[in-house]
């Protein structure tokens, strides 16, 4: 680039006139320029997310509309794998302009699961059954207490709010062993688990 003003200069002094020549490198420039807006952006971003550092290798995290494990950081992209084993790379512009959620972030997480019943059922049995759930698993942290709570008396079910709080590494366990427990316990007591139901009622013309 020195060298190239360098020659326009040189031709300017020898009386070559060179403003077309500069107007046409202006122009190329400009071209330039746009054609590597997205890399230029992908290059910022990624300088941003090595300097701030939201996330690291090996954390999992939600970015650029991509959920996984971070297995590299680079100046132009993020390479992720998912939870099934596929490797997604994304540019670092679509991640620093989005939310950036990362899971491994904390030590704790909180599991929040739904569990609804009848509205012929016992609620006090219910809560206590959930209630023995929980306190049973030793992998459900102390402080901050669980919660079991009477949350919502929907259109088909009385729901209750389960939120125990576990170590980040054992939040899936955590949830898909208590949902299956959940089940069996309450089939066991003869709490049933509703689904969505519609009533049609149909009138006979002339009736």
């Amino acid at each position: 680039l020195l060298l190239l003003f360098v020659i326009i200069a040189a031709l300017g002094q020898l009386g070559v006139q060179t403003t077309s020549l500069v107007a046409v490198l202006g122009a190329a420039g400009l071209a330039i320029g746009l054609s590597l807006q997205s890399s230029l952006g992908n290059f910022a971003s990624g300088v941003m997310l090595i300097v701030f550092r939201p996330f690291k290798a090996g954390d999992f995290v939600e970015v650029g509309g991509t959920m996984g494990i971070v297995e590299q950081i680079g100046i132009f992209t993020t390479t992720m794998r998912t939870t099934d084993n596929k490797e997604v790379i994304v540019p670092n512009g679509a991640i620093y302009s989005d939310t950036i959620t990362n899971y491994s972030a904390r030590d704790t997480r909180r599991v929040d699961m739904v569990f609804g019943i009848s509205y012929d059922d016992d609620i006090r049995v219910a809560k206590a059954k959930l209630e023995e759930i929980i306190a049973a698993d030793e992998r459900v942290l102390a402080d901050p207490a669980p919660v079991v709570a009477l949350s919502e008396l929907g259109d088909s079910s009385v729901n209750f709010v389960v939120r125990p709080w576990v170590k980040a590494e054992d939040y899936w366990d955590v949830k898909f062993e208590t949902t299956e427990k959940v089940k069996l316990e309450f089939d066991q007591a003869g709490i049933s688990i509703p689904y969505p139901q519609m009533d049609v009622h149909l009138d006979k013309p002339g009736e």
